[in-house]
């Protein structure tokens, strides 16, 4: 995550929907990647203050920002579009009859705003389904209550034809880390889901259909493997022994599909970590010197991989001195240093790809 600062010089961090120091309203512009102060214009549209590519442009403050206070982007006027390019996703939102519904709802949308922030960034293709029926992204999130559900039926968290179903519980802290505990993981984040989910929804984007599906095959293994059968396997039998020498976590074995994903929530984890550590100008001692990490974005992973280890020291460190578990408890291995690594080129090509095409051909 970036830096943010008001146009009054105080910092603005990516949640605010307003300046505590001075009092204006502020917005996200994902155009513009910045977080700006807000004037009121005329109609309901309002101006962005500070630096811009285009200083004369008026902004409308998202559906779900002006209404119902659980978003923070703006969306050009021209655009025509009511809602933000994180909220054109939305299918279904929590059924707000439901206490405690809209405080989970906004938890929901701050993760998946999290995840468009990093896919966006890294130049990937965030569209709605509402949009590009083919190929496009939805959210469902659904809860498995009386009011949307018959008795005893349950939502589970996962991803189908370009439709990532998050379950409402997962935003609840409680339940989450008790399911945590009830499946002996050692992490579970509501934004951990999101990027997961959307790594099988890329999968489906960015590897089928490839001529170079192959390659994809040969680092993660052969995903026409019965995905049923795997699963039942891997929650009758766990993951091999050995699972920590090729795999980032013990469910990424159960199927290469789910290694795919797995690997992909991490190197999400990792760029999104490092940009912010690069942000706030972090330089960590390391073997006699200071290394200062750099920004992750068109670099090479190599040198990417090294400033992580580097980070992640210092990220466990400082939780342990209080007294938490560690913020990364995961070791990459060799194994998994060559799948993010695989990752990370197959999405620098993809965009290299996307570049190249001429607008509105597919």
């Amino acid at each position: 995550m970036n830096t943010f600062f008001c146009g009054c010089g105080s910092r603005l961090h990516f949640e605010n929907s307003g300046c505590l120091a001075c009092g204006s309203a502020v917005g996200y512009l994902p155009d513009e990647n910045r977080m700006a102060a807000l004037e009121p214009g005329d109609n309901g549209l309002w101006k962005a203050t500070g630096h811009s590519r285009a200083p004369d442009r008026l902004w409308r403050m998202c559906r779900n920002y002006e209404l119902e206070s659980v978003c923070n982007w703006m969306t050009p006027a021209d655009s025509g579009d009511l809602f933000c390019t994180a909220c054109l996703l939305n299918r279904t939102i929590p059924n707000l009859g439901v206490e405690g519904n809209r405080e989970l709802w906004g938890k929901l949308e701050l993760a998946k705003r999290r995840l468009v922030y990093t896919l966006l960034r890294l130049e990937l293709p965030v569209v709605s389904r509402f949009r590009d029926p083919e190929r496009g992204l939805l959210f469902d999130f659904l809860a498995d209550d009386k009011i949307e559900f018959a008795e005893g039926q349950k939502v589970f968290t996962g991803h189908s034809s370009g439709v990532i179903t998050i379950n409402v519980a997962e935003a609840d802290d409680a339940v989450r880390e008790k399911m945590r505990l009830n499946l002996r993981e050692v992490y579970r984040t509501l934004l951990g889901h999101f990027r997961h989910e959307s790594g099988h929804y890329y999968w489906d984007q960015l590897v089928v259909g490839h001529p170079g599906i192959d390659q994809a095959r040969a680092v993660f293994g052969d995903e026409r493997e019965d995905y049923a059968a795997a699963l039942q396997r891997h929650y009758s039998s766990g993951a091999p022994a050995n699972w920590q020498n090729s795999y980032v976590t013990p469910y990424a074995a159960a199927h290469p599909w789910e290694d795919w994903a797995e690997t992909w929530a991490h190197y999400l984890h990792i760029m999104d970590t490092l940009e912010t550590a690069a942000a706030q100008g972090l330089a960590i001692g390391c073997e006699g010197r200071n290394r200062v990490l750099s920004n992750t974005f068109g670099r090479d992973f190599g040198e990417i991989l090294e400033d992580w280890h580097a980070l992640r020291l210092v990220l466990n460190s400082l939780n342990r001195s209080m007294g938490m578990g560690d913020a990364y408890p995961f070791v990459i291995s060799a194994s998994v240093a060559a799948k993010l690594t695989f990752i990370h080129n197959w999405i620098s090509e993809a965009t290299r790809e996307f570049r190249a095409t001429p607008a509105g051909v597919t």
